[in-house]
Parts: C-alpha cells; sequence; structure tokens
C-alpha cells in the first residue's frame, strides 16, 4: 500500500486528524477533513468510511467522556436517544450501497447552510438555559425520531451529524449550546460505534490508517473539549457557525461543480 512508501502521508494523516478531532469536539464536521485525507491513501471509497468510523470513534468517545466528567451529559436521562441512534446508524450502514448519494450531495450544502443560519439567529435566551428539558411523552417520542434519522444518516453517509444534533437540540430542546454539545458529542460517538462495528463485519475497514489518524484524534478531541467547557458559548458559537459554513461551501463546490 502507498501508505508504507510515503512517510509524509502518515504526517499529513496525523495532522488531519489532530484538527479534525478539535473541530468534531467543538462543532461536529471533522470528517469532512478525514474523509479526503484517507481517500489520498488509496484506499476503496467503502474502506474509507469504514476506516474513518474507526478514527472519529476515538475522537467522539473523547470528547464524550470529557462533557460527561464535567456533568455536561446525563446518559440515563438519555437512554431513548442512545437506543434510537444505535439502531439508525445500524440500518443506514447496512443500506449505505444500495441507495444513491447523488441527490443527498446536493441538498446537503442547503441543508448545512439552514444550520447555520439557524444558529446565527436563534435567541440569545435559548442559550442562557442550563437545564434539562421536562421529561415526558412527548420527549420520549422527539428522542426516538431524532435519534433514529440522525442515526441513519450518519450510518448512511456521516459529514455534519454532530451539527445537526447541535442545532437539532437547540431547536427541540431549549438547552443551551454547552448542553448540546455535549449530547451530540455523546450520541456521535454511539452511531460511529455501531457502524464502525457494522463495517468491521462487513470486513471494509484498515485498521492501520484507521488507528493511525485516531491516535492524534484523540489529541484534538480532548484539546477541543476542554476548551469549549472552559470558554463556553462564547467559543462554540463563533467555531460551530464558522464550521457550519465551511461546511456547506464545500459540500456545494464537491457536488454541484
Amino acid at each position: 500500500m502507498e501508505f508504507f512508501s510515503e512517510p509524509t502521508l502518515l504526517v499529513t494523516l496525523s495532522i488531519v486528524g489532530l484538527l479534525a478531532g478539535f473541530i468534531d469536539a467543538v462543532a461536529g464536521g471533522g470528517g469532512l477533513l478525514t474523509v479526503p485525507a484517507l481517500l489520498t491513501s488509496g484506499l476503496p471509497p467503502h474502506i474509507v468510511l469504514g476506516t474513518n468510523k474507526l478514527s472519529a470513534s476515538f475522537s467522539s468517545l473523547t470528547a464524550s467522556l470529557t462533557f460527561f466528567k464535567k456533568r455536561l451529559f446525563n446518559p440515563l436521562f438519555w437512554v431513548q436517544a442512545a437506543i434510537a441512534t444505535a439502531i439508525g446508524a445500524f440500518i443506514g450502514t447496512m443500506v449505505v450501497h444500495q441507495i444513491s448519494a447523488e441527490l443527498l450531495e446536493k441538498v446537503l450544502p442547503l441543508v448545512i447552510l439552514v444550520c447555520a443560519i439557524y444558529t446565527m439567529t436563534v435567541k440569545t435566551a435559548t442559550e442562557e438555559i442550563n437545564q434539562l428539558p421536562q421529561n415526558n411523552t412527548r420527549f420520549k417520542v422527539i428522542q426516538w425520531l431524532q435519534g433514529t434519522l440522525l442515526g441513519f444518516y450518519d450510518g448512511v453517509a456521516g459529514p455534519g451529524t454532530g451539527t445537526f444534533w447541535t442545532v437539532s437540540s437547540l431547536a427541540l430542546y431549549k438547552m443551551n449550546i454547552l448542553l448540546s454539545s455535549g449530547l451530540a458529542r455523546s450520541m456521535n460517538f454511539i452511531s460511529n460505534f455501531t457502524s464502525l462495528l457494522t463495517f468491521i463485519y462487513l470486513g471494509q475497514v484498515n485498521f492501520v490508517l484507521g488507528l493511525s489518524m485516531g491516535l492524534f484524534m484523540i489529541l484534538g478531541s480532548w484539546i477541543g473539549a476542554h476548551s469549549a467547557i472552559k470558554f463556553g458559548n462564547q467559543f462554540i458559537r463563533p467555531v460551530f457557525i464558522f464550521v457550519v459554513m465551511l461546511m456547506a461551501i464545500k459540500l456545494a463546490i464537491d457536488a454541484w461543480f
């Protein structure tokens, strides 16, 4: 494999992993860096997706544990969302080779732009609500719908899943962006790991590249999560908006040009 004959590729993947881990922990969207980087190794696209899930699992787990330790994520409170996300991710990964991604690629930039616009215009009062939503029947139904849809999307494609989790949680639960980010990182890990196990079953994971990039993503994720927690909404919000705008532009260029 070219990986072993090109030492610079390992350095490139390590740097990309560090940056992607940081971005994932703060705003989501690190996959838009790691997937193109992995494609440079010459791997087939399906193995790139599986390998990316391996490295992404390291990043999202690190960020999730950091938010949990800071009491910004309560796993017992989000059980329905976790189960639904795992189910959705499994189904999405199993069908990823049976659907055309052409339409999704063209629509995705528009969806992400809507996410950015919502984040820029959402009321400040929402950001000050530092508590979990009321736990009732409606809340459980919303968890199942949100978890299944976003888990499925992460299994099928993946770019922007953490962003979608953050934005939808802001809208659905009226939590501040820090609590929404904690939920997003944890649910993103569940969908990443479920999808990874499915890709392993399908034999579509390169462990050498995935582990190499994943180790640096751990460091980037740790730095990003602590930065987000330390500086709060004032730090997350501009980084979040900047990342989603870049995601939309890049996806639009790839899909339309």
